[in-house]
């Protein structure tokens, strides 16, 4: 019945937009209708919901300007919400600036970008279309090569929510939003489904781990919309350019898209995990469990098991085979391991064949038969393009697929005043305060001394170093359990407990699920989560608690400052 409402929806836009005289020849301004067309046709193998896919496509950008068009005719230069002028529309932003076959480079708001793309590739399967694929080649190197941040996120600046231009990658205002990055896995698999290549698979690795994982909390309950890779608390209230990016997770958003893109994604992963040609069964992604995947004819059982991401050791049981067919296990060789071995049924594989990053084993295959791929997972420092002026001097460590991050919690305030040598050892080894099985790395760094400072804002070079111990966890983990609410703002906690025992005032209203503690010319603006709700307090509040909940609130900050001191 679903189906039947979907078909009926279509069919109206069908009816209204077209290359008919009597029909609108214009397109969406938010692509996302091409990719539920295609979708649509899947289901139904209805193929004028194909064609008017590729409508919306082939006409994107074509002069005159659809967009144009409209505001200067229709809307008389004015926005539809209000009826005030408006100047004329930016077309780079929903990527109609030109004809798709002629676009270059990705640019514009970064969602909308990925999910054309996406369709793209979706056509230019169904119709073996090269021309679109060769586009869509073009466009994808171009992000991959010039505008990707090393966690798989896209969009470098909150105007627009959009791609800049090559090479602008800033780390501490990137927006890189949740949704961008999915959308990013959808084109990427696309990609995979028309060449089985490991680049898309590598990518699509890179973001589900770093962004998509790392943008919910561990309960579900809390979100990243924008996920920067450098983060200074203060500055995301103070700084006007920087308010777009939180310290914490937030339980909610005005424009909520990215928490249930993340729920639709990982119900649907599966999808993402396997794929098939003719005589190979290709693995993405490494992720444990069971999976029934169709080719040759019927249906080949496999049960993969690993600790991966945190172990580079995957194991993959056939339960169930067509022994009378050769069929080959392509195995994705990730582009970060430069060292692996293969066995099968317990012994190494003699001449592997590995063909555009898939390692193939080949066999009569029978039920119990074992493949087992192993990957190094040695600690890398990894450096930016001379050309990405905002990583100049910098170095991110990676291990296997994840990014890794330091925070204030382990390595104390004022992170920009460590530095590391690249060449130096690290430790590496599972912490049980953390998610089970979560791999830690340590190593020794220099601490930038603050002594001799005094009130001076600058002063003649000189090397004032020290060594200090550098803790290192993944992106994924990072601000999780509460780790970056408490110590992102240590003294703030620490000053805001000295002010609710001195004065004992506070002004009480609803307010979001989370601890910001912000001090502001000796003004206190602090949220406090006790269990009978939050509060917020500051100097010009004269509501008093009564005598339980003031305990309560005190009691809860004298645990954070005992947190942030541990």
């Amino acid at each position: 019945r679903l189906l039947d409402v979907a078909c009926r929806l279509a069919d109206h836009i069908e009816s209204v937009f077209g290359t008919e005289p009597e029909k609108i020849q214009g397109y969406p301004g938010h692509q996302e209708i091409e990719l539920a067309l295609v979708k649509l046709y899947q289901a139904t193998q209805n193929e004028k919901y194909l064609a008017l896919s590729k409508f919306f496509i082939d006409q994107r950008g074509k002069k005159p300007n659809y967009f144009q068009k409209e505001w200067e005719g229709s809307r008389d230069r004015r926005t539809f919400k209000t009826g005030a002028p408006v100047p004329p529309p930016d077309l780079k932003y929903n990527q109609s600036h030109e004809p798709v076959l002629q676009q270059e480079a990705a640019v514009g708001h970064a969602v909308r970008a990925v999910y054309m793309y996406s369709a793209m590739a979706d056509l230019a399967r169904e119709a073996g279309d090269q021309e679109l694929l060769k586009s869509c080649r073009r466009l994808w190197d171009n992000i991959a090569s010039k505008q990707l941040y090393i966690t798989g996120g896209i969009g470098s600046t909150h105007n627009g929510e959009a791609f800049t231009f090559d090479y602008d990658l800033p780390n501490d205002t990137a927006y890189a939003e949740t949704c961008a990055s999915i959308g990013l896995i959808f084109f990427a698999h696309r990609m995979l489904q028309m060449d089985m290549d490991s680049r898309y698979g590598d990518v699509m690795e890179r973001a589900l781990y770093n962004v998509v994982l790392g943008s919910a909390s561990r309960d579900g309950k809390r979100f990243f919309y924008v996920n920067p890779l450098e983060v200074w608390p203060k500055a995301c209230g103070g700084n006007p350019d920087k308010q777009h990016v939180k310290p914490v997770r937030q339980k909610w958003f005005g424009c909520a898209c990215c928490p249930p893109n993340v729920a639709r994604l990982m119900a649907s992963l599966n999808q993402y995990l396997y794929s098939t040609d003719e005589d190979t069964i290709y693995t993405h992604l490494y992720i444990s469990g069971e999976a029934g995947i169709k080719i040759a004819g019927g249906e080949m059982r496999l049960k993969q098991e690993s600790s991966y991401p945190w172990d580079g050791h995957i194991k993959f049981t056939v339960l169930s085979a067509l022994p009378e067919d050769e069929l080959s296990l392509g195995l994705r060789l990730p582009g970060w391991c430069r060292n692996w071995s293969v066995l099968f049924n317990g012994k190494p594989v003699p001449r592997p064949v590995v063909q555009k990053g898939y390692l193939k084993v080949a066999a009569h295959w029978h039920e119990g038969d074992t493949v087992e791929l192993r990957l190094e997972m040695p600690v890398e420092c990894l450096q930016a393009n001379p050309q990405v002026r905002a990583d100049a001097g910098k170095i991110a460590f990676q291990r296997g697929p994840l990014v890794y991050c330091l925070e204030e919690c382990d390595n104390g305030a004022n992170l920009s005043a460590l530095s590391v040598d690249p060449g130096s050892a690290f430790s590496v080894f599972k912490d049980s305060q953390l998610l089970e099985g979560a791999v830690v790395i340590e190593g020794k760094g220099v601490r930038e001394s603050e002594d001799g400072w005094g009130n001076h804002l600058y002063r003649p070079y000189k090397a004032a170093e020290k060594e200090t111990k550098i803790r290192k966890v993944s992106l994924n983990l990072g601000g999780q359990s509460g780790r970056k609410i408490v110590t992102a703002h240590k003294e703030s906690v620490i000053a805001a407990l000295c002010y609710i025992e001195k004065y004992g005032t506070i002004k009480t209203r609803e307010c979001k699920d989370n601890i910001k503690n912000v001090l502001q010319k000796n003004h206190y603006n602090f949220f406090v989560r006790v269990e009978k709700g939050v509060y917020t307090a500051n100097e010009s509040g004269r509501n008093f608690l009564n005598e339980k909940d003031y305990s309560d609130v005190v009691e809860f900050y004298r645990n954070e400052v005992q947190l942030c001191l541990k």
